[in-house]
């Protein structure tokens, strides 16, 4: 028996959804690398945001892999996995998907880890209250 999955599917709850326009491309037509991120960084940003009840700020990202290019007016959407809550931080998996130009089955196009600390009103790490 195989270990391949045969049918993938996202890992999480969707946070961010949106559109690949042309001005977020490279000379080759595909998405920036960088656009993609900051979107993945948006997407954890609000699942931390909820954990931690507020503010809180990008500390880390670890282990990206970029699997396949993004085309010009894909559906990007962005899916956070809480993997573990700290005394002031929460640690996330945000995966990426867009559905194949062919069939519409899904692609992951990459996934990343994210570290985020809840921050108070002055910029200072404070604890999340459970």
């Amino acid at each position: 028996m195989s270990d391949i999955d045969t049918n993938p599917a996202p890992q999480g709850e969707l946070c961010l959804q949106t559109i690949a326009m042309p001005k977020d491309t490279n000379a080759n037509g595909d998405i920036f690398g960088g656009w993609l991120l900051s979107q993945m960084d948006l997407a954890g940003s609000i699942a931390a945001g909820d954990v931690a009840n507020g503010r809180v700020a990008t500390v880390a990202i670890t282990g990206m892999a970029f699997l396949t290019p993004v085309h010009v007016g894909a559906v990007v959407s962005c899916y956070a996995d809480i993997l573990e809550i700290g005394r002031s931080s929460v640690r996330i998996m945000v995966e990426v998907w867009i559905p194949s130009q062919h069939d519409n089955e899904p692609i992951k196009v990459t996934e990343g880890e994210f570290v985020f600390v809840a921050i108070d009103s002055n910029g200072r790490t404070r604890a999340i209250q459970s």
